[in-house]
């Protein structure tokens, strides 16, 4: 079994400074397969160090070189993808053909790239000339449900406003992220500005958070992890910018392709496993059309394929680990307990499968909104179909809920859904199944984070304002 024992660190891989280590189990078989250092605050003290040499250079590289560099690591990371995507597949169960999750990585550092290319930095207002400047060393603390994905959204952004930056990517899914290293590695980024430590939050994620001399933390993951993110950064004032929990609507209008609605919130609600903050866990239909709703539901859950991650016939893989399995085997328990009434699935694995974090597709009807399923964020495959009277009350029950991470709105009547979706609370509306793309921006409402990532609201999370005051 392989030992991962190094950091990157200063441009070059050097040794854990602690002796503890974290073993990695394969979700698919539940068989360990690897151990990785974890980190200390000293480790975390060595690569801030190494992150503040590089930032007076770097903040004031030009455009040119941003762009430059961002070009180098978005050809490497296509040239190492299918290595990426092996890893995850291990470390995650993440299925092979899945390249959603490589894919978005790339269009990360390619949206950089268009952003950096029309982006002023130095602009005219009035008399004053207002300066965006690279806002320091910037701590990225990343999770394991889209690892790849996320690591590359913040190192983009925060590369291309020119700040140098310290890694903790998820204990659980640390291989991709050091091959991550190996790319930006080998894309001849200069010393210091990438640095990564492996380890778990209340070590290392704390030790970045607390840091004097890291000028603003990115962290996406639950909104418990987030609270204490905040209260370890807040004695040093530095920023903090959170994408954190959701438990997203998906609003169908009476109007609505009632079929489309429920085939997008079946792929859309259960890809990845379940496990996104973004996806439609709460389906609102109108109570006249329930059951046409639920059967269409059905009929795409029967098309799923869930099993071995490394079948090409594999649409679902299992959960990341232990503990969410048997978090969401609560859930589901919960939801029949306080008598939702079980569509299809429920607990335990699928038939056939004895062995791996496997969940079985789950759909509950006849919820209320006040039941433990349709208010806290479950991350696996299962969806809560709550049903309204009025559009007035489709809303209400939208915004029911502590958080406002993402919604949808499905209907044939664009200004009607145009309405609904001004009148969700959520940080990002998607009308009738759009795709997403990476120059909006993403992030939430309540207690779904703060701040933004991707394109140039993404960039602005890593630059300070200046104004200076009096040139004509």
């Amino acid at each position: 079994m392989r030992h991962y024992d190094k950091f990157y660190i200063g441009g070059e891989w050097v040794a854990a400074l602690g002796t503890s280590a974290f073993e990695l189990v394969d979700p698919s078989t539940e068989e360990p397969f690897a151990t990785v250092a974890m980190g200390t605050a000293e480790d975390v003290d060595k690569a801030v160090s190494a992150a503040s040499g590089a930032f007076a250079q770097f903040s004031e590289s030009s455009t040119r070189d941003r762009i430059d560099l961002l070009t180098n690591i978005a050809a490497e990371f296509e040239r190492r993808e299918d290595d990426i995507l092996s890893a995850l597949t291990q470390e995650m169960g993440c299925p092979i053909r899945l390249k959603q999750h490589t894919r978005s990585g790339l269009a990360a550092f390619r949206q950089a790239i268009e952003t950096l290319k029309d982006y002023r930095f130095e602009t005219r207002l009035g008399e004053n000339i207002i300066r965006r400047e690279a806002i320091g060393v910037a701590g990225l603390i990343t999770p394991w449900n889209w690892p790849v994905q996320l690591i590359c959204n913040k190192i983009s952004s925060a590369f291309a406003a020119g700040c140098p930056v310290v890694l903790k990517p998820s204990e659980y899914t640390p291989l991709s992220a050091l091959l991550v290293a190996e790319v930006i590695h080998d894309a001849g980024a200069p010393e210091g500005i990438f640095n990564l430590v492996n380890g778990d939050g209340p070590t290392v994620g704390h030790a970045i958070s607390a840091h004097d001399a890291i000028g603003v933390v990115s962290f996406t993951g639950s909104t418990r992890a987030g609270i204490l993110v905040a209260q370890a950064a807040s004695p040093s004032v530095k920023r903090v910018a959170q994408e954190l929990g959701g438990k997203s609507p998906n609003i169908i209008l009476p109007d609505a392709d009632l079929r489309a609605a429920a085939t997008f919130n079946v792929t859309r609600g259960f890809s990845n496993s379940g496990q996104s903050c973004h996806s439609p866990t709460r389906l609102l239909v109108h109570e006249e059309q329930l059951d046409e709703v639920l059967g269409y539901l059905t009929d795409e859950v029967e098309k799923l394929r869930v099993g071995n991650p490394r079948q090409p016939e594999t649409t679902h893989g299992p959960v990341v680990n232990r503990a969410q399995f048997e978090r969401i085997q609560h859930y589901i328990n919960v939801g029949i307990s306080e008598g939702a009434r079980l569509v299809c699935g429920g607990p335990g694995r699928p038939e056939g499968i004895d062995r791996g974090f496997y969940v079985r597709p789950t759909i509950f009807a006849d919820v209320s909104r006040d039941m433990t399923i349709a208010r806290e964020e479950i991350f696996g495959m299962v969806t809560s179909v709550l049903t309204y009277r009025t559009l007035d009350e489709a809303i209400e029950i939208a915004n029911d809920t502590p958080y406002g991470l993402g919604a949808y709105v499905f209907s044939r009547d664009h200004k009607k859904a145009l309405q609904m979706s001004r009148a969700v609370k959520a940080g990002r509306v998607f009308f009738n199944g759009a795709s997403a793309n990476t120059s909006a921006p993403m992030g939430g409402y309540k207690r779904s984070g703060n701040g933004r990532e991707m394109g140039v609201f993404g960039m602005e999370e890593y630059l300070e304002v200046k104004a200076i005051i009096g040139f004509l």
